[in-house]
């Protein structure tokens, strides 16, 4: 374990509901979507926390979350030391140097009508921190650090593919010098041959530069690979939490279990051998999930305790959590 001074950031109980109106002039709210719902974890300096799951489990609007671009609806997001989620717009301004994200897809989240220099030197100018030729060479530096050709900085998005795009994105979110970056599914809008670059990439970065990371996806394989410990989210809420290769060699919650019996094995006699988890049923609404374990309507070893009383997510050895009534 990683001692408790290096703990970079912690999050308490986060939650964030988005309401369900009714009425098209007071809109009054009759319900809520519960995007995420009580989740606690750390995220340990230098490392990365991998966060995976289903569509729609809560992964993308906890990292912004995180980065207070939601305002959540309760709970604690301490960057060292300080609540995010108590300060005022101006405060997450300064905490934001610190803080950045990088979107999932390199095609809506860069301005068309802009060069990649405005691209990149907006956060600089926003932060007062260059301007001018000294902005002009931050670009140029930041541009040939992510692998791209500092003559492209006059170029517009459209006249670069997805992976150049990406990379612009990526160096972007360096401007600042963060500490600290949420990464959204960053290679899941590019090509199978291109995701391994942004990969090799972000993990040259981390080791220059002492990023943390938290990698939110959805392929196992690359999380596997960039990871140092990973998070499987279900319906709003965090079911595990352990070490990259616990998780992957000794899963503990069956939902984990179903996600990894679906990823292919090259071997193809252990492909063989092994039997999939075939997860019957839809996930439930988050506006209205069950009662008891979130898991409960779809889970092949449920039993009477499930369907009544919500798991509590605790330690169930050394660095390994999990939210299972049966899991000792």
């Amino acid at each position: 374990m990683i001692p408790e001074n290096k703990v970079l950031l912690k999050v308490k109980n986060l939650k964030k509901y988005f309401p369900i109106t009714s009425g098209i002039v007071f809109q009054n709210p009759v319900g809520f979507v519960k995007a995420v719902d009580d989740i606690s974890f750390e995220v340990f300096k230098g490392e990365t926390l991998g966060l995976i799951g289903e569509s729609g489990c809560g992964k993308s609007t906890t990292g912004r979350t995180i980065l207070q671009l939601y305002r959540p609806t309760s709970g604690e997001v301490i960057f060292e030391g300080t609540n995010l989620a108590e300060l005022k717009e101006d405060a997450i301004r300064k905490i934001r140097r610190r803080a950045q994200m990088i979107f999932q897809d390199p095609y809506s989240s860069l301005n068309p009508r802009t060069t990649v220099y405005d691209i990149i030197s907006e956060p600089l100018k926003i932060h007062n921190i260059a301007t001018g030729k000294e902005c002009l060479e931050r670009v140029k530096d930041l541009l040939d650090k992510v692998g791209l050709n500092s003559k492209f900085a006059d170029r517009y998005p459209h006249e670069f593919s997805g992976g150049q795009r990406q990379r612009i994105a990526i160096a972007r979110a360096l401007a600042l010098n963060p500490e600290f970056i949420v990464c959204d599914e960053p290679i899941s809008a590019l090509d199978v041959s291109i995701q391994a670059q942004i990969i090799n990439l972000l993990e040259q970065l981390q080791d220059e530069l002492g990023l943390t990371y938290v990698f939110i996806a959805h392929d196992m394989s690359m999380v596997r690979h960039i990871s140092s410990r990973v998070a499987v989210m279900y319906l709003g809420k965090i079911v595990e939490l352990t070490d990259r290769d616990q998780l992957y060699k000794n899963p503990s919650h069956p939902y984990t279990k179903a996600l990894l019996s679906a990823v292919p094995i090259h071997d193809p006699i252990v492909e063989e051998k092994r039997s999939r988890i075939i997860l019957e049923g839809d996930v439930p609404s988050p506006a209205n999930p069950p009662k008891g374990c979130n898991f409960n309507t779809r889970c092949p070893v449920a039993e009477k305790q499930c369907f009544e009383e919500e798991p509590i997510f605790r330690e169930v050895s050394t660095g390994s959590w999990c939210a299972c009534h049966l899991v000792s």
